[in-house]
């Protein structure tokens, strides 16, 4: 017995608009912040990275709950939680669906640097461990000096001119 879900109060649409804004203001910060850890990732700058990373989590776990809020607030009058739903709640105010339209556009713009961060962190690592294996690999070889200093010549095979 699905019965139709009754349209949202003005209180719900209010509601619904506040999260909106405080979402976008959120957004927004957060694809700044993804724009600060691409150039920490480029410039190698670990310290930094480091304490960017606290941050961004929590800045995660706040954009999570707006999200979560807002859904609960859709799936209470039994709607599922759409583009199409949203947009029919904010008829009639336009200035709120221009917000809802921008955080739209900041989540694609978020996804698309986290996806390259994502990369040059990839890349970052390959490099660190071709430089590991090579340290690793050099490790193995014989001591180019002696405990006196002296050169100490590599390989076992003879010397050139000699028979």
């Amino acid at each position: 017995m699905n019965r139709p879900a009754a349209p949202p109060s003005s209180a719900e649409r209010q509601r619904l608009a506040l999260l909106i804004e405080a979402e976008a203001i959120q957004l927004g910060e957060f694809v700044e912040l993804l724009a600060r850890e691409e150039a920490l990732l480029i410039a190698g700058d670990v310290d930094a990275l480091v304490a960017l990373c606290q941050d961004k989590n929590e800045r995660y776990r706040r954009l999570q709950r707006l999200s979560d809020d807002r859904s609960l607030l859709l799936v209470r009058f039994g709607q599922p939680v759409t583009d199409a739903v949203i947009r029919s709640w904010l008829d009639g105010l336009p200035r709120v669906l221009a917000r809802w339209d921008e955080v739209l556009g900041l989540a694609r713009a978020a996804r698309e640097r986290n996806a390259l961060n994502g990369k040059l962190i990839t890349e970052r690592m390959a490099h660190n461990q071709a430089a590991l294996s090579l340290l690793l690999s050099a490790a193995d070889q014989p001591p180019l000096y002696d405990a006196e200093g002296n050169t100490r010549a590599i390989g076992g095979g003879r010397m050139l001119g000699s028979a």
